[in-house]
């Protein structure tokens, strides 16, 4: 949805030019993608309001950890620090966007049609056993529903908010949920989920919902709120408005903090599935 790079001038902006900028195109849509690290292939997928310093540092931790991540543009500015206002035009604009189903009834957003594409792609140019998806609030189910994907074998669902009007809703279309269903139980996947308690974006009717579905494949961990960031971005602060942010805008970058531990298991995890898993060996 936006081709528009960091640079509104707020000291706080990440100028994203540790990674390689790059359009990426599946099936006629070109999207940018920020791509840094090598290793297996991980697709990250922005948060609301877009691909913030936060986001970015999430990223750039995942490259540490010996990936390869790509990070698409799907709203927002590009490395902007996520400032109240223009956040929640953001977030306003990409409510009634046709790629995104923020409301229940919708079934699975069409832009993940595309994200399936850019895992794809990225297991071609990276190898390995397969590929981890990872979604933030608004993409968080997405991590979900790209399993559809045979590529994706990691997925990472974080404080899922979609749909927005129904608590214990999953954001997937009837026919897609149990095909996801299917694909995690024939293949074995874990789902690894986080949100912190009273977090009324992403509920535990939400997590009881992705049980119901996933059985004992979905993984879900609640945090205390009282361990979110008190200090986050104005848009958290002011329009999120409760502990939300597991492992970006409610990190407390601290040793041994539940908000680190929480990201050093999704590290683990993604290094363990992508990274210490061996290759397929081919029949042929």
């Amino acid at each position: 949805m936006t081709d528009t790079p960091a640079g509104r001038g707020h000291p706080l902006d990440d100028p994203l030019d540790d990674f390689a900028r790059r359009t990426v195109t599946v099936d006629g849509t070109g999207r940018t993608v920020y791509v840094t690290g090598s290793g297996p292939a991980v697709v990250l997928m922005p948060e609301m309001p877009g691909i913030s310093p936060d986001v970015a540092r999430f990223a750039r931790w995942m490259r540490e950890a010996g990936l390869t991540v790509y990070v698409p543009s799907l709203f927002g500015v590009d490395g902007a620090h996520p400032l109240a206002e223009a956040g929640e035009a953001i977030a306003r604009r990409a409510c009634v966007s046709a790629e995104f189903r923020a409301f229940a009834g919708g079934g699975t957003s069409p832009v993940v049609s595309w994200l399936r594409g850019l895992a794809r792609l990225a297991h071609e140019e990276c190898g390995g056993p397969g590929v981890g998806a990872v979604g933030l609030c608004f993409t968080g189910n997405f991590a979900l529903s790209m399993t559809l994907e045979p590529a994706v074998i990691a997925p990472v669902v974080n404080h899922p908010s979609l749909p927005l009007d129904d608590p214990g809703g999953l954001e997937l279309g009837a026919e897609d949920a149990a095909a996801v269903a299917e694909r995690v139980a024939r293949d074995g996947l874990k789902v690894l989920a986080y949100r912190f308690e009273n977090d009324r974006w992403c509920t535990g009717r939400r997590f009881a919902a992705y049980r119901a579905l996933l059985g004992d494949a979905f993984d879900g961990r609640v945090l205390p709120a009282e361990s979110a960031n008190p200090s986050p971005p104005p848009f958290f602060r002011d329009v999120v408005g409760c502990a939300h942010s597991v492992v970006t805008a409610h990190l407390v970058d601290r040793d041994g903090h539940p908000t680190v531990r929480a990201r050093d298991e999704i590290l683990a995890y993604l290094a363990e599935r992508l990274v210490n898993r061996p290759e397929p060996r081919s029949l042929a």
